[in-house]
């Protein structure tokens, strides 16, 4: 256990409470992890707030069949070559595509990506997940 190490906190009953049935639905095996998890969640968006560079997913769901659609997509992709690191198309059924991309790189560059992809006529959905590089957390 060297590296580890112990402490305390005070909750009130009700907020304990509300956590212990939060770790039993996500299926932590107990507390610490969970803690743990809330601990490098809060890290990760510090790091998309100060600007460090970050690693993340952007992913689109559009009908193909929108004219010039794709080519709009692709453009904007061309634009921003510096934070893509790899793009997956994804044919869901006869009219819906999923495209993910991987970004990594300057956290404003990338939510700057998503907001242009997001805001595409006939793009029908988009999230961005961010996420870390892993460089900063233990």
């Amino acid at each position: 256990m060297s590296g580890l190490i112990r402490f305390g906190i005070s909750l009130d009953k009700e907020l304990s409470e509300q956590f212990d049935q939060r770790i039993k639905h996500k299926a932590y095996t107990n507390r610490s992890e969970a803690i743990r998890d809330l601990i490098r969640q809060d890290l990760v968006h510090q790091e998309w707030q100060e600007g460090d560079e970050v690693a993340g997913a952007v992913t689109l769901i559009y009908d193909h069949h929108k004219r010039e659609l794709l080519n709009k997509i692709t453009d904007i992709q061309h634009d921003f070559q510096q934070v893509i690191i790899s793009a997956q198309h994804v044919h869901l059924d006869h009219h819906n595509c999923l495209e993910i991309v991987a970004v990594k790189g300057n956290p404003a560059m990338v939510q700057h990506l998503a907001d242009r992809l997001k805001a595409v006529k006939g793009v029908r959905h988009t999230t961005l997940s961010m996420s870390t590089t892993g460089k900063g957390l233990a």
